[in-house]
């Protein structure tokens, strides 16, 4: 008898379900994303981000229901503002957080993300280079933790020039200048 999916690979197809239903794409980012690129520490939820293009917000609602994904909030006004579909997997418990893209960085996100093989699902997941931005800007403990983490697991293979590049434009669009700096210094600890 083959081994039960983890519950986490149980959220990932469900999504993934809703997703192709809804003819949108995505990609995985996040904790979970973290632990595929060496980071070791628990976590109890999934994040993604998905491309609506033309895909209206209550069609994807509706495939996330469909593939058993239930939103946890009725409010569209929280959608509208945060731009962020909150749902709870209805078999596994596992709470998910599905960010509906906007222009520019998150585009360029999902067209940089790598296919992993999770389980023998096939998930798209950000780059490693990529995740480390979003750490980086993100600035939680936590957060930096999984920085040290995914670098220490990666040194050898990452693209720096990319970090620092997609750091810059990031810093550049926020009108602040103290990302790369952080960066540099995470990456100049692990030496």
């Amino acid at each position: 008898m083959p081994p039960e999916p983890s519950p986490f690979v149980a959220v990932f197809r469900s999504l993934d379900q809703a997703f192709s239903r809804a003819g949108t794409r995505w990609y995985l980012f996040g904790a979970q994303a973290a632990l595929l690129y060496g980071a070791a520490r628990l976590t109890a939820d999934v994040d993604v981000t998905v491309l609506l293009g033309a895909t209206p917000v209550n069609r994807l609602v509706e495939a996330l229901a469909h593939s058993g994904c239930v939103l946890r909030v009725s409010d569209p006004q929280f959608i509208e503002r945060t731009r962020v579909l909150p749902v709870v997997h209805r078999d596994t418990g596992i709470l998910a957080d599905v960010v509906l893209a906007g222009p520019g960085l998150e585009e360029l996100f999902m067209s940089r993300a790598r296919v992993h093989v999770v389980e023998e699902l096939s998930v798209p997941v950000a780059r490693p280079e990529d995740l480390i931005a979003m750490k980086v800007l993100a600035g939680r403990p936590k957060d930096l933790d999984d920085v040290r983490a995914v670098v220490a697991a990666n040194r050898g293979t990452l693209d720096v020039a990319m970090i620092r590049d997609t750091l810059a434009l990031i810093e550049g669009a926020l009108g602040q200048s103290d990302l790369v700096p952080v960066f540099e210094e995470l990456w100049n600890s692990r030496r």
